[in-house]
């Protein structure tokens, strides 16, 4: 989950636009939540578009107008009906609280990867667990190495491959205590493999997207 700072703000025709005071990998459909603002603007939102100029008003076609000659960074919008705001400074910041959720890989994904069947629902509870699980995982560790992803679709075959054997290492270490696999061997359990060097190569993670 990320908190960004608000600094302004504006209500007009029935959309509102925040601007941010950073950056953020925010994207046209993902849901935000603002906080701190009035005038009827907090809550969850659907956002709608990311305007990089300063936002005049809907056209009679219904087209979102800007206006090219003011530029204005970091902006984000979403449809909130109420009356209109001038554009105008945010004090104290609002907040947007964003929670990104990202879905390169499921459940079936990561049963084909294994090559066996799930036995019972529960199974197939915990399988799934485990795709969100490295989904969300594998896209944190590349957004720390400064990759900018989509949280919808994997970058490359190689990095949904690594997202799959991660969500398969968290599987096969079901029940096990520590960092390896399960085991019934007498000799102790079996190496753990989950971010291994291969998933780590595969993910690009070993290498900042940017120096």
């Amino acid at each position: 989950m990320a908190v960004y700072s608000i600094t302004h703000h504006q209500r007009l025709d029935n959309y509102v636009v925040v601007q941010l005071l950073t950056t953020s990998d925010i994207e046209v459909g993902q849901s935000v939540t603002l906080a701190g603002l009035g005038h009827g603007m907090n809550g969850t939102h659907t956002v709608v578009a990311l305007p990089a100029y300063l936002f005049i008003g809907v056209s009679e076609e219904g087209d979102l107008r800007t206006d090219p000659a003011y530029i204005i960074p970091n902006q984000v919008m979403v449809y909130d009906a109420g009356d209109d705001v001038e554009r105008s400074a945010v004090i104290p910041n609002g907040t947007l609280t964003y929670a990104p959720v990202c879905t390169w890989i499921t459940a079936t994904d990561v049963e084909d990867w294994l090559g066996i069947g799930t036995a019972t629902a529960l199974d197939q509870a915990f399988l799934t667990q485990c795709a969100a699980a490295s989904s969300q995982f594998c896209y944190r560790r590349r957004a720390e190495a400064n990759y900018f992803d989509s949280l919808t679709t994997a970058p490359n075959s190689a990095v949904k491959l690594g997202t799959i054997q991660y969500a398969g290492a968290l599987y096969r270490s079901r029940g096990s205590i520590g960092d390896s696999f399960a085991s019934f061997d007498g000799m102790g359990n079996s190496a753990y493999t989950g971010l291994s060097a291969m998933v780590k190569q595969l993910l690009g993670i070993d290498r900042p997207g940017c120096a």
